[in-house]
């Protein structure tokens, strides 16, 4: 929390085990300190200035030999006052359900970490909210998930089929 507004973010870290764990960390004690040194705060430049320490800690410089570790990620702020809600993402969208009716607000194609180019911002997306509305941010594990009869991923489609399909549960 920051003023009157809520700040919700939803990542995922490259690596498994110690590597996994140790982007984590960095990823939420940088988090934390954007935040709190940040007077007015919008979703696209936290995620720039997130980007630019990751990249400065990692010691990242493009290489095509060197590790691409970091993180795709939501992220909300919500002022429930104004019943507004800022979004900007780094390969993870976000869902609003309103009115039974489901829109993929889109997230960036690139990453939290080293990218081609990294002097693009990150996009901020203003969303007025309704009083019913329903927002979903999520890493793309469950959409990568392996089974069924085929044993194949469960994708983006039928996410969103079984978001509209249990919403109001």
């Amino acid at each position: 929390r920051k003023e009157n507004k809520v700040i919700v973010a939803v990542a995922d870290c490259t690596g498994h085990g110690v590597p996994g764990a140790f982007m984590s960390m960095l990823g939420i004690a940088f988090l934390n300190e954007i935040v709190n040194k940040t007077v007015v705060i919008r979703p696209n430049e936290i995620l720039n200035q997130l980007r630019g320490q990751v990249i400065r800690s990692l010691h990242q410089t493009g290489n095509e030999d060197e590790a691409r570790d970091g993180m795709e990620m939501s992220l909300c702020i919500i002022d429930f006052d104004k019943r507004k809600l800022q979004f900007a993402g780094a390969f993870s969208p976000l869902y609003l359900i309103r009115n039974h009716e489901l829109t993929e607000i889109k997230a960036d194609k690139m990453p939290i970490g080293i990218y081609e180019d990294e002097d693009q911002s990150f996009t901020n997306h203003d969303i007025a909210l309704n009083k019913d509305d329903l927002i979903y941010l999520f890493t793309d594990g469950y959409m990568d998930q392996i089974g069924g009869p085929r044993n194949r991923t469960f994708k983006s489609k039928y996410l969103k089929e079984l978001l509209l399909k249990i919403h109001e549960k």
